[in-house]
């Protein structure tokens, strides 16, 4: 029974969002990341629309620059509001193990905005990669 409920509650809330039913809504966010105290280059930042049922929604992606800096924003078309969340993904203290480091940072509810541009962004601050950050693990596929 349980597999047919989910299945049909993915259908019905796809074919919602296809009809253009939802709400269209937004999500910013900004931050430095720092290895050892220095600016971290080259980071992956995944912003993601976190699904109970199913694959998250990917909204955007980009990487820290010279200065350990990034900014990322996305937006979805849902029913409900979005949970959004960042997966960070990188090396730093890693030596040659194989993969790359990730841990998420979910984004407060109050910053979601309504329509595809947000107003009101996420800061996460000043990030120190070197130490470990719960729930972290490593990645090889993202």
């Amino acid at each position: 029974m349980w597999p047919k409920l989910v299945a049909f509650l993915c259908f019905f809330s796809m074919a919602f969002c296809l009809m253009g039913v939802g709400r269209q809504q937004s999500v910013g966010v900004r931050g430095k990341l720092q290895c050892n105290g220095r600016p971290y280059t080259g980071a992956l930042i995944k912003l993601y629309d976190k699904d109970t049922l199913g694959k998250d929604d990917r909204l955007g992606s980009v990487k820290t620059g010279h200065d350990g800096t990034y900014q990322l924003s996305g937006n979805a078309r849902e029913i409900t509001n979005i949970d959004p969340k960042i997966n960070i993904y990188h090396d730093c203290n890693d030596g040659m193990k194989p993969c790359q480091r990730k841990f998420h940072i979910s984004i407060p509810s109050r910053y979601i905005n309504s329509g595809k541009n947000p107003s009101n962004w996420f800061d996460a601050g000043t990030l120190e990669l070197a130490g470990k950050y719960p729930g972290e693990s490593r990645d090889c596929l993202h």
